[in-house]
């Protein structure tokens, strides 16, 4: 018993310094790949010292692969590395083979069967399409902003009214978010197709679910309908994770699109008399203008420009007040009244109805020109005893 007591005992001892031998082990390669990882982010002052054979550091693909999020997770192991799946893309369900096995029920699962593998063709290529209109989608952004980011900077800096090479980046800028809305439709129809397919996946789940109930069948066709039915489950969640994608994509570039069309009608406005309108104001209000925080439809002007001299810088000022409000009610339509002094002889009276006119009807231009509709514009005249200059007061209605 005592010599049993002692082998035991050495036993356990060996076992205690495997297991400390396979703990280092583990520490040392844990320690070789944080040297990595901390050489990455901070940088290091001195070469980094030889990894050993036995633990080679992780590679990138595996540290990318990690914290991508992709639709896919990477798998681990040597083997795995040349045949992982690219972060964010998605990996067809592999249907397994089945027999015949000459019962009616048999006969139904392999239907099943060749539909399920039919409808993974049909969801690798709508990944495929996918995957294409989100790159086309980032390239026209980018081509699109950079045109952008072009003609603000010179707009910023000054040019002249209707610059030619402005008017180029515009037309250019125009272009890629014309292409950006064909793509929209194309992802409006590809989540068409992804939503029909989502359909007969569930068609196809309940059918399997039916098939259970049909008599006549054997251990092996129930078997196979199992192996069907986590099949078609497992298809069911890539289908919904593909059709979330694809509408997440839709909502986001028709919102996109559709703020950055006010911004090309402001650049338009803005190349045409070679300033930005909204560039500048700050608070600050240009001497003769009055825009109304408090305006009340058809009763307070939301701008009073008062002509005081021939030249009052008013755009800016104008153009914040129209976008605000057009913010607050997108459906507002706006009336440009010239408003004249009643004071003085009948021909400083008669003078001052047409300056004022003309005032007017300049501002409504300058309107125009910012990308109101010219259907939303009216243009009258009035008098007002209390008034010394001529004046032009906007409404909205």
């Amino acid at each position: 018993m005592r010599g049993f007591h002692v082998v035991q005992a050495d036993k356990t001892r060996s076992l205690r310094s495997l297991a400390l031998l396979a703990t280092a082990l583990t520490v040392a390669v844990a320690l070789s790949g944080c040297s990595t990882i901390d050489n990455t982010l901070f940088g290091s002052a001195q070469p980094a010292p030889s990894q050993s054979a036995a633990a080679p550091p992780p590679s990138s693909q595996e540290l990318t692969g990690s914290s991508a999020g992709g639709l896919t997770g990477p798998t681990s192991g040597s083997d795995s590395e040349a045949t992982a799946p690219t972060p964010g893309t998605i990996s067809p369900v592999q249907i397994a083979p089945v027999e015949d096995t000459g019962t009616a029920v048999g006969h139904t699962v392999m239907a099943l069967r060749s539909d399920l593998s039919a409808m993974q063709n049909q969801i690798m290529s709508a990944a495929g399409k996918l995957s294409d209109l989100e790159a086309s989608n980032a390239q026209f952004a980018s081509t699109y902003f950079n045109d952008k980011a072009q003609i603000t900077t010179h707009l910023q800096l000054g040019t002249t009214r209707g610059n030619p090479h402005l008017v180029q980046k515009w037309n250019a800028a125009q272009s890629a978010l014309d292409s950006l809305t064909v793509n929209i439709n194309a992802l409006n129809n590809l989540g068409q197709q992804i939503s029909d397919i989502s359909s007969r996946a569930h068609y196809m789940l309940d059918t399997i679910h039916a098939t259970y109930n049909v008599s006549g069948a054997v251990d092996e066709d129930h078997r196979q309908l199992d192996v069907l039915d986590d099949e078609t489950n497992q298809t069911i969640v890539i289908i919904d994770r593909l059709l979330r994608q694809a509408t997440s994509d839709i909502q986001r570039q028709t919102a996109y699109v559709a703020t950055e069309r006010g911004s090309l009608t402001t650049l338009a406005a803005a190349i045409q008399n070679g300033q930005l309108y909204g560039a500048g104001v700050g608070g600050v209000l240009a001497a003769g203008v009055s825009p109304s925080s408090n305006y009340v439809a058809n009763s307070t002007p939301l701008v009073t420009i008062r002509f005081k001299h021939a030249h009052i810088a008013y755009k800016q000022i104008l153009y914040s007040a129209l976008q605000q409000a057009l913010k607050e009610r997108p459906e507002a339509t706006f009336s440009v009244v010239a408003v004249s002094p009643t004071r003085g002889s009948a021909p400083a009276v008669q003078l001052a109805q047409t300056t004022a006119e003309r005032h007017a009807r300049q501002v409504l231009r300058a309107m125009t020109a910012m990308g109101i509709p010219s259907a939303r514009l009216s243009l009258s005249s009035a008098t007002d005893p209390r008034v010394h200059s001529t004046e032009v007061r906007i409404f909205v209605h």
